[in-house]
């Protein structure tokens, strides 16, 4: 099999595991989603897995570790919503301060 082929296989198997979670999430009964640890559980895991994308998005490009105009942006949209700017904003700005980096380096 080559190795094309075997990627396909493996993003098919991850849908199909991740699908028959949901429906298995779907089947629970309410009373055991309602108790508090397991809606810290799914609190905390929402926000680990959004850092985790975020900080694979800000320091990687393909295999290798960079730090370029996208950690000074992220920077920028951390102090900005630290100073509680609108979302929008935020966006705007970090992207603002990334095209500027890019442009003069």
């Amino acid at each position: 099999m080559s190795a094309y082929a075997l990627t396909w296989v493996a993003v098919i198997a991850a849908s199909a595991v991740c699908f028959a979670l949901k429906l298995v999430g779907h089947h629970l009964p309410e009373h055991w989603l309602a108790e508090p640890r397991v809606a810290r559980t799914a609190g905390l895991v929402t926000v680990s897995l959004l850092a985790a994308l975020v900080a694979v998005q800000t320091f990687t490009l393909g295999s290798t570790v960079v730090v370029d105009a996208r950690v000074v942006a992220l920077a920028v949209a951390a102090v900005a919503l630290a100073l509680r700017a609108p979302f929008v904003a935020v966006v705007v700005l970090a992207a603002a301060v990334a095209a500027t980096l890019r442009a003069v380096t």
